[in-house]
């Protein structure tokens, strides 16, 4: 089978929490399917170009992907960097708005007609929190959380983002939780890293945690001086090979073959 490299992305809306209506980022290859599903969760600076292109980076591989705008009430006209600065004074999102507004997604992907029907999360920092959260909630078939702040921990005084740690949430993850971590990371920190392995283990849950050495937050942001570049491409390989693993390879469903293999297990490397 040859590979067919087109895709489409676009901005789409979907019904969210409450039934409201709110923009998401939609891109998925040009081919027949079927497709595996990623919900893409954008971090706290918002729905921005950074988090579009990782998006895209899964339509690429082979899986209709979509982000949806977790800010967008707060500035539906407004630029992402205003509805995100906007979001931030309030406190953040409400995890039971973000649950209404992932489920949302979660649909829309299962719906396409071109739908293999699992579905997966991924998010980054904030979006870390909200996809272990959204494996303990929702019907989903894996999770990646990449160093998701607050799992554990809560929010140092003075820091605006309102949220309570969603640790004790361990015992309902529902699927594969794929968790790549810093090592100088301080939200979340080696030690909350190492509550939450305690947890999941304590329960006998599917996970596989990667800590870096010489990373700390943010390693995969290609556009901040965070960024490293080794620890970003091995999480990348690690972050398609458990997609393949628990949502299916996307090579056997008529995707953009990469060569990588499934790869996964329990516990820490």
């Amino acid at each position: 089978m040859h590979a067919y490299e087109g895709m489409m992305a676009e901005t789409v809306h979907i019904v969210g929490h409450g039934g409201d209506e709110i923009a998401a980022y939609f891109a998925r290859p040009l081919g027949a399917g079927p497709y595996p599903g990623v919900v893409v969760i954008h971090h706290m600076p918002g729905w921005d170009e950074a988090t579009k292109e990782i998006t895209r980076k899964f339509a690429a591989h082979g899986y209709a992907a979509i982000c949806p705008h977790l800010h967008y009430r707060e500035g539906p006209d407004a630029s992402p960097d205003d509805a995100a600065a906007a979001s931030r004074a309030a406190g953040g999102v409400s995890d039971e708005r973000f649950l209404g507004d992932a489920a949302g997604a979660v649909r829309y992907l299962r719906a396409l007609p071109y739908a293999s029907g699992t579905v997966g999360t991924i998010g980054f920092c904030s979006g870390g929190r909200q996809s272990f959260l959204a494996a303990c909630a929702l019907p989903i078939d894996a999770a990646v959380d990449c160093y998701g702040a607050f799992v554990v921990g809560s929010p140092p005084q003075g820091m605006p983002l309102r949220v309570t740690p969603v640790v004790d949430r361990a015992g309902d993850l529902g699927c594969p939780l794929l968790g790549l971590f810093g090592e100088e990371d301080q939200y979340p920190s080696p030690d909350e890293v190492a509550v939450l392995e305690r947890t999941l283990t304590e329960h006998g849950k599917t996970f596989d945690f990667h800590t870096y050495p010489g990373a700390g937050h943010a390693f995969f942001a290609v556009d901040r001086p965070s960024y490293r570049p080794e620890a970003a491409v091995d999480g990348w390989r690690r972050v398609l090979d458990w997609f393949d693993l628990h949502l299916g390879s996307p090579a056997t469903h008529g995707g953009v073959p990469d060569g990588s293999s499934g790869g996964g297990g329990s516990g820490r490397s």
